[in-house]
């Protein structure tokens, strides 16, 4: 995977630690204001804490079940 084209610009020479702990606008295609509604909404402030997001993890755990379903 290209990490580069997962995150800004500004973040493209980061380390992964350093991304994970970015705030979530680090991520490509995701506003300061969508930012600002996931803290508001589930106090998801950096991209960990987004991929730490219960439901996130329900909802990957879904989709990886669902595709294994007969």
């Amino acid at each position: 995977m290209n990490i580069n084209k997962a995150v800004d610009k500004a973040y493209e020479k980061k380390t992964l630690k350093e991304i994970a702990d970015a705030p979530v606008d680090a991520l490509s295609g995701v506003s300061e204001g969508d930012a600002e509604l996931l803290k508001k909404a589930f106090n998801v402030k950096t991209v960990k804490d987004l991929a730490n997001l219960k439901y996130v993890k329900w909802a990957q755990a879904i989709v990886a079940l669902a595709d294994t379903e007969e």
